[in-house]
C-alpha cells in the first residue's frame, strides 16, 4: 500500500451524529478527494450528503455522495461509526452487546467487497469492538484499529491547559488503556513545552499535588457524560480527531497517537484491545511503542485492559 498511488477515498459506514460530522469535517479540511457515506437508512444518508454538499462550493471540493457496501472498493480508508448512541448515565461497555450485533453485521458486509484500505473503528465500546472487528475481518495487523483515547487524550491536553491557563499547544498529554472510566493518565510523561508538568508547576508556583490530578482526570473520564447530558450526544470532539488520524493514513504523515489496537504481549497484554501509544500511517498502525510508564500507571493499564477482557468475555 505504501508504494502505491492514493486515491484519498474514505467510505463512513453510518450516517448518523458522528459519521455525518465526520464527513463534514473531512470535507472542510480537504482531506478526501471522495467521501461515501453508507447508512442502512438510504434515506438518511442521502439526505446528509446533500446538506452537506449544498455549503458554499469552495469550502470543500470533494466528491461527497451516498453509497451502499459494494462502494466500499478502492477505499483508502474504511470508517465504522455504526452502532446505537450512548445514554444519559450508560457506561461505554453497558453497549456492548448490542454494538457487536450490528457490528458483526457491518462486518460480514464488508467481507464481500473489501479489496483494500485501512478500516478505523469509531463504534463505541471501542476497544471491544476493535477486538471484534480485527477477528471477523481478516487483515494484517494495524490495518484494523480503533480511535480509543486519542479524545481523552485531547481532552485531558485541553483541561490541563485550562488548569495552567496555558495554549493546548504547549502542552503533551497522554491517556491509555479503555476509552472509558478506567482509563489511564500517564502523569509521568505529562509534558508543558518539553518541560515535566510537576516542575513547570514548581516553577510557576502552582499547586500539582494527587488532588490535582484526581480532579483533571475525573473531569476527562467523565466530559462524555457531561455532554451528552446537556446536547444528548458527542461528535464534534470524535470527529476532529478523526480527522488527524485520516490525515496520518491519507497524507502519509506518521505520526504518534494512543488508538485502540490489539495486543499480542506488548506491556504485558494479550488478547485485548486498548489504547496505547502508536506509530499511525498509510498502513494504520506500523508501531506500537512500549513506552516506560510508571509502576502505578503500569498496574492501572493491566487493570483497564483486564475491564475489557471481562467485557468480551461475557458477551
Amino acid at each position: 500500500m505504501n508504494n502505491r498511488i492514493l486515491n484519498k477515498k474514505v467510505s463512513i459506514i453510518g450516517s448518523g451524529f458522528v459519521g455525518s460530522t465526520i464527513a463534514y469535517s473531512l470535507m472542510m479540511k480537504n482531506l478526501a478527494n471522495e467521501i461515501v457515506l453508507i447508512d442502512l437508512n438510504e434515506q438518511l444518508s442521502r439526505a446528509e450528503t446533500l446538506d452537506i454538499r449544498h455549503g458554499i462550493p469552495y469550502m470543500g471540493v470533494s466528491n461527497i455522495h451516498s453509497g451502499v457496501y459494494s462502494d466500499i472498493k478502492d477505499s483508502d480508508l474504511i470508517i465504522i461509526t455504526a452502532g446505537r448512541n450512548r445514554k444519559p448515565n450508560e457506561t461505554r461497555l453497558q453497549m456492548a452487546a448490542d454494538n457487536v450485533l450490528i457490528l458483526k453485521k457491518v462486518c460480514d458486509e464488508i467481507n464481500k467487497y473489501y479489496n483494500t484500505g485501512v478500516i478505523l473503528v469509531v463504534t463505541n465500546p471501542i476497544d471491544v469492538a476493535v477486538k471484534k472487528v480485527s477477528e471477523w475481518v481478516s487483515l494484517p495487523r494495524g490495518m484494523v484499529f480503533g480511535t480509543g483515547c486519542i479524545l481523552d487524550s485531547s481532552r485531558l491536553t485541553n483541561a490541563v491547559a485550562d488548569y495552567l491557563e496555558l495554549s493546548p499547544e504547549v502542552v503533551n498529554a497522554q491517556v491509555v488503556g479503555e476509552h472509558g472510566s478506567s482509563q489511564v493518565t500517564v502523569w509521568s510523561k505529562l509534558t508543558i513545552a518539553g518541560m515535566p508538568i510537576s516542575d513547570y508547576c514548581k516553577t510557576v508556583g502552582k499547586p500539582f499535588d494527587r488532588s490535582i490530578k484526581t480532579k483533571l482526570s475525573r473531569a476527562v473520564v467523565d466530559m462524555g457524560t457531561t455532554i451528552i447530558k446537556g446536547k444528548g450526544k458527542t461528535h464534534y470532539g470524535i470527529a476532529t480527531c478523526v480527522c488527524y488520524i485520516a490525515d496520518a493514513i491519507l497524507n502519509r504523515r506518521a505520526t504518534i497517537i494512543t488508538v485502540s489496537i490489539p495486543l499480542i504481549g506488548e506491556y504485558g497484554l494479550k488478547d485485548v484491545s486498548v489504547s496505547v501509544p502508536c506509530v499511525v500511517s498509510t498502513n494504520g498502525v506500523t508501531m506500537i511503542i512500549e513506552d516506560s510508564f510508571s509502576k502505578n500507571e503500569m498496574m492501572l493499564l493491566k487493570e483497564s485492559a483486564d475491564k475489557v477482557k471481562g467485557v468480551l468475555a461475557n458477551l
